[in-house]
């Protein structure tokens, strides 16, 4: 029973970097770049707001920009490389999670904001990453079962959300940023970014392999220099930037522990595992590699390491950048080394403040028209996923309508959570992803209970080896062949007939599951390499 190949793609063509690969260091430098610029304003826009929010000095600014993209790097590189039995070995970027935002916001505001305020998100962050950590080296049979809270009914309509909720993100930087939407945005930039996004499909249309693979990168590059050329593209801040700025941990003091800003961040821990769980899948899918509940477990010890990594490092929660995840399936480059090389890049970023400076004055339209093409892929592959569950169904179909309902309520009437609800509960439900997730997980156990097993293993893919062993009475001379053959032919041909006759006995097993036991509980879920009982 063979697994995918990884060097398939989701529609079965041909891959020239699979997921394994180790290109040139030529390729892995360009392809991690492009990661990196993909990746940059979402990452830089978390510390930005947090840092203005709390009314932080232009210096404690940048120290808290550095120190983001310092930690994403080692992030990243946590888990796509993969320590010992912590990170996924996919190509993942890790960045700071949107969702975190209000909630770190309230919690400054409640501390008095400043670097005092800081301190204590950051006692929050580092427990809140112990404790995801600590969750997700749980008992392999006691993590499947969590896990079965999130079929593809729930992880497609996630990630679904999250293209959907990141759109209007980079929609706003098209027409020049959140602060000129309420004007009728610039249209300039809404040049610029159009001028990006047909560059970019023109150059995935046409392109050779390799130009098509950093279309992106091409687009940002391409729209930043037109812009430079017309006055629009500012680099007046790289020559007031330091050289060198060194993160070190407990920059700002150290962190304070109280009791419900570590409550909340748990809370906005739980909602980045559905994120992560969400993004490991559809990575899997656009790199043709099977996940499994292990394979998840590694990518939320990763988030919970990195998070608590950030907490010492002066930064912020980190989940699975879907930014990225579209970038995968654009360029169609499934190598994880090349988010590795991105993770090297971003650390001599967080060291380098002129550098990081140079790419901050990338203007928001070419941003914009380049993330669109990103995030609506992301959206994409949500829709991939929820391609596996049967929409025919009515409780399945209700689930998806309804979740994408309420992640749309908080964009469509925000003062709702500000005139009617506390600063603290509207911190937390004041998020589309939030509330997508919350409700798609609920009316999931309404409709369909708590299932059993890897909600998302193939039963084709599961090891012979844990298959259970039946006898028919067609096999009633098999040990009689096995002992000539051990007799006539030596070791090597009965130890092929042993495998012949197994692989025999494995699909005479599946037939018989399948005729004669119609209403029991889906294949064994051997994710830990034991076999589990079936039913």
């Amino acid at each position: 029973m063979a697994r995918v190949a990884a060097r398939l793609s989701v529609n079965g063509e041909q891959s020239s970097h699979p997921v394994d690969e180790v290109l040139p260091l030529p390729k892995l430098a360009l392809y991690g770049f492009q990661h990196v610029l993909a990746f940059y304003a979402g990452a830089v826009i978390v510390p930005i707001l947090v840092g203005s929010a709390l009314k932080l000095s232009p210096e404690q600014l940048v120290y808290l920009i550095n120190a983001d993209l310092f930690t994403c790097g080692i992030a990243s590189i946590i888990q796509a490389w993969g320590v010992g039995r912590i990170g996924a070995r996919l190509p993942i970027v890790q960045g700071v999670t949107f969702t975190a935002v209000s909630p770190m916001i309230a919690i400054g505001l409640g501390a008095g904001g400043g670097t005092a305020a800081l301190l204590v998100i950051y006692g929050a962050v580092i427990t809140a990453g112990i404790a995801t950590f600590a969750f997700a080296w749980m008992p392999a049979r006691v993590f499947r079962v969590v896990m079965s809270l999130f079929p593809p009914v729930v992880t497609g309509t996630v990630i679904t959300i999250l293209g959907i909720v990141l759109l209007p993100v980079a929609l706003k930087d098209v027409v020049g940023g959140a602060p000129l939407v309420g004007d009728g945005g610039d249209p300039k930039q809404l040049a610029y970014a159009v001028a990006t996004m047909l560059f970019v499909l023109l150059m995935m249309r046409l392109g050779r392999p390799f130009v098509s693979s950093i279309a992106v990168l091409l687009g940002l590059v391409g729209g930043t220099l037109v812009a430079f050329a017309l006055g629009d593209a500012k680099f007046a801040a790289v020559g007031h930037s330091d050289w060198i700025g060194v993160t070190t941990p407990f920059h700002f003091g150290a962190p304070k522990f109280e009791w419900f800003p570590i409550l909340l961040m748990l809370i906005v821990m739980l909602i980045t595992m559905v994120e992560t769980t969400g993004d490991t899948y559809a990575v899997g899918e656009i790199v043709g590699k099977d996940v499994d509940s292990e394979t998840v477990a590694r990518a939320l010890r990763a988030d919970g390491a990195a998070t608590a990594i950030g907490g010492l490092l002066n930064s912020f929660p980190y989940v699975a950048f879907a930014e990225n995840v579209g970038l995968v399936r654009v360029t169609k480059v499934k190598s994880r080394f090349v988010v590795v090389a991105a993770g090297v890049i971003m650390i001599i970023l967080g060291l380098l403040p002129k550098a990081a400076a140079v790419v901050a004055a990338i203007p928001p339209g070419v941003l914009g028209g380049a993330a669109t093409v990103m995030f609506g892929m992301v959206a994409l592959a949500g829709i991939q996923t929820l391609g596996k569950v049967d929409l025919k169904e009515e409780k399945n179909a209700l689930i998806v309508g309804v979740a994408l309902a309420f992640a749309l309520f908080p964009a469509t009437v925000p003062a709702f959570f500000e005139k009617h609800m506390s600063v603290d509960l509207a911190s937390l439900l004041n998020s589309g992803v939030t509330l997508g997730a919350t409700a798609a997980i609920v009316m999931n156990l309404l409709f369909n209970g708590l299932g059993k097993g890897d909600p998302h293993a193939d039963p084709n893919t599961a090891p012979d080896a844990a298959a259970p062993e039946v006898v028919l009475p067609a096999q009633a001379d098999a040990p009689v062949a096995l002992a000539a053959a051990h007799k006539a032919d030596g070791p090597d041909k009965a130890n092929a007939a042993d495998k012949a006759n197994a692989a025999d006995r494995v699909d005479a097993a599946d037939k018989v599951n399948a005729t004669d036991a119609p209403g029991a509980a889906g294949a064994p879920d051997t994710a830990d390499g034991a076999a589990a009982p079936a039913g």
